[in-house]
């Protein structure tokens, strides 16, 4: 059996000893917990973490992650989601990697290996799951627990790459989603999680039901009560029930009856003990319960450096016009304006379930840190009215707008205004779907309010997911996408606002104009009308009041130097792979680190393929004035494809390859294959 949601030494100890010495078979518990993105000491959210691009620190955050964990006890965590989403509107995109299967497959490569680490019976590490298998961030509309109505391509080739990765790279526990796919529950649904996790993929470990999925399958209309629920999840591959009761109560029953064979059981307990032993469970049940460890692990200094170095590498430079940032030194007076710039509790994020409220160190306090200047700061208006927590929907302030004139005085005697604006800490996540992507409640107005008086405008975004923020771009001269970071928020930010971090984040997913662009992504068909023809022409595929580009494309952000790109050369080295070479420079004046990406697209193939695809990337420091040359092999791993069969195949042709800072790369060369 397993337990959730049960934390902290003293506690795991006890129902431990319970499950040992007080049963009949003396079989220890494993003990589950949402280590989602840190434990106490919370790293930034995971959506953040993809935008660094930089796989071993992800690696290292889940490591520490783990490690803290795991000295509280817990030996399973819920994480990494791995689930590629392509809509800002749902709320859960915070939790994954954003919208491109060959990154997310990176990331989740590096996250199940940090957790688990080498030796998954070592004390320091814990169990991953991969999660929600499968199709769950295609939910419609991006409402969450929405109907999902994904074709075979779409499955095969961009939602289940990242769960194949997580699976070859050891995860020892799959969670399974609350959608359909084609028409059945996926809890319930046995060609995803017998043919093809356990089957084609092999996989050892055991698949558990996310929270109370296996009765939920009632209200979708495919099981008739608990009993018929628990048959089919148990015969589709849910090993494990979580929070349903429905095996506990009618797996025994269904067994006498003939419904369920004895093997299934077997097999689903089979697969539970075997990670058990992994973790070396029984070998020593109490191996996790060490009290010393605890007091030494959680919240040391390992865990706040390590956070600090995430969210640092986490930032998106969106724009600097006129070079407003990094700030000076000294001399200035700074006008710090927003709630968000002094709340210690939302740049925690969502999903921190043991991260306690009011402990992030916020903007104004990583700012005051820095003597050289004159801060004043004013809250302008709250961005919530009552106090938030992880089940009550967030109270957004629509109508006060009290403070804000004071944040207007403040900004007419600045030389800098840093506006701290966007989403409340819990405003993102799960059951947190949105229609509107634009500020919140009324940080628009004042936005426009302060750049009436001052345009000398730094505006900080904290947020949980992509926002339409185009009038702000039109407007604000320098913008700073500083998601929701954790811990050491605050920290992270004034380092890269003052330069002594050189911010080298890429979006992993596109921003749009509007919410009415959503789902926007990079790696899009193609069509039978795809290209721009002349302003008046009206049958292409098209908004009439709208482009179709995004905001910030994936894979786009600035530094505080420049990269040039040159002396592309792609040449084949075999039948099936070919080298990609070419030169980068740092043309600017600072020190900075770059991630080079290479696309592709295949130009004819049996199936449409997308206008581009993400196949390689490599992050690079430059000094000023530094050329490297950068090698990248692509094998048929990335140039193949998953017919409509679910078969891998290879298909010789014409492919062209592009190399570039951001998915909108434009420098590339064609080859046969």
């Amino acid at each position: 059996g397993s337990m959730i949601n049960v934390r902290g030494v003293e506690n795991v100890k006890a129902v431990q000893k319970i499950a040992v010495e007080e049963t009949r078979l003396g079989i220890p518990l494993i003990i589950g917990f949402d280590v989602i993105h840190g434990y106490e000491t919370i790293s930034p959210i995971p959506l953040a973490e993809s935008a660094s691009w930089d796989l071993e620190a992800i690696q290292k955050s889940a490591s520490n992650a783990a490690q803290e964990a795991a000295a509280a006890g817990i030996n399973w965590t819920f994480a990494p989601m791995v689930d590629i989403t392509r809509d800002a509107r749902w709320g859960r995109v915070m939790e994954g990697a954003g919208e491109d299967p060959y990154l997310g497959s990176k990331i989740a490569i590096a996250r199940v290996q940090g957790f688990q680490g080498e030796d998954l019976s070592s004390e320091k590490t814990i169990a991953a799951c991969a999660k929600h298998f499968a199709g769950y961030g295609f939910a419609e509309s991006g409402k969450d627990y929405n109907t999902v109505d994904v074709n075979h391509s779409t499955l095969f080739n961009i939602i289940l790459p990242p769960f194949k990765a997580a699976e070859e790279a050891g995860a020892r526990t799959f969670m399974n989603s609350f959608n359909e796919l084609d028409a059945i529950p996926a809890t319930g649904n046995g060609f995803i999680q017998r043919d093809i996790l356990k089957g084609e993929w092999d996989f050892q470990g055991f698949v558990v039901s996310d929270w109370g999925s296996i009765n939920e399958m009632i209200a979708h209309g495919y099981a008739k009560d608990s009993k018929h629920a628990a048959e089919l999840a148990v015969n589709a591959g849910s090993d494990m029930d979580m929070e349903s009761y429905a095996y506990v109560e009618h797996l025994s029953e269904l067994v006498k009856e003939g419904k369920v064979e004895e093997k299934t059981i077997d097999e689903a307990v089979r697969r539970i003990l075997k990670v058990k032993f992994e973790l070396g469970l029984f070998d020593n049940p109490y191996k996790y319960c060490d009290e010393v460890r605890e007091k030494e692990t959680i919240g040391n200094a390992q865990m706040q450096e390590g956070v600090l170095d995430m969210a640092k590498k986490s930032i998106v430079l969106l724009k600097n016009e006129n070079n407003l940032l990094p700030l000076k030194r000294e001399g200035q007076k700074i006008a710090i304006i927003g709630a968000l710039a002094n709340d210690k509790t939302s740049p925690l994020g969502n999903w921190r379930l043991a991260g306690r409220d009011g402990t992030a160190v916020s903007f104004l306090e990583g700012m005051q840190n820095y003597q050289g200047n004159q801060i004043t700061y004013a809250k302008g208006a709250d961005v919530y009215t009552e106090p938030m927590t992880f089940a009550k929907q967030v109270q957004i302030n629509t109508s006060d707008r009290s403070g804000f004139n004071e944040a207007i005085a403040n900004a007419k005697q600045a030389d800098v205004v840093i506006m701290v604006l966007g989403e409340a800490g819990l405003q993102s996540g799960e059951g947190r779907s949105r229609a509107y992507l634009d500020l919140p409640g009324v940080q628009q107005d004042l936005l426009e309010a302060v750049y009436a008086v001052n345009k000398n405008i730094v505006l900080v975004l904290q947020n949980g997911r992509p926002l339409a923020i185009q009038w702000a771009h039109e407007h604000i001269p320098t913008i700073l996408e500083a998601w929701q970071l954790g811990t050491q928020s605050g920290n992270a930010i004034a380092q890269v606002v003052y330069g002594d971090y050189n911010p080298s984040g890429k979006l992993p997913m596109s921003f749009p104009k509007h919410v009415g662009q959503e789902p926007i992504y990079y790696n899009y068909k193609n069509t039978g009308r795809p290209h721009e023809p002349s302003p008046d022409e009206v049958f292409w595929s098209h908004y009439i009041d709208e482009s179709n580009a995004p905001l910030y494309p994936f894979g786009y952000g600035l530094s505080y130097t420049s990269f040039e790109y040159s002396n592309l050369k792609v040449e084949k080295i075999a039948e099936a792979s070919l080298k990609v070479n070419f030169d980068l420079k740092n043309v600017g004046g600072l020190k900075g680190k770059e991630v080079a990406q290479v696309y592709i697209r295949d130009l004819v193939a049996s199936i449409t393929r997308p206008v581009k695809e993400l196949k390689g990337f490599e992050l690079i420091e430059l000094n000023a004035g530094e050329t490297k040359s950068i090698e990248i092999t692509l094998s048929e791993n990335e140039l193949g494809f998953y017919n409509n069969e679910g078969d891998f195949v290879f298909e010789p042709g014409d492919f062209q390859i592009f190399v570039g800072g951001s998915s909108e790369a434009s420098l590339n060369q064609r080859i046969e294959l």
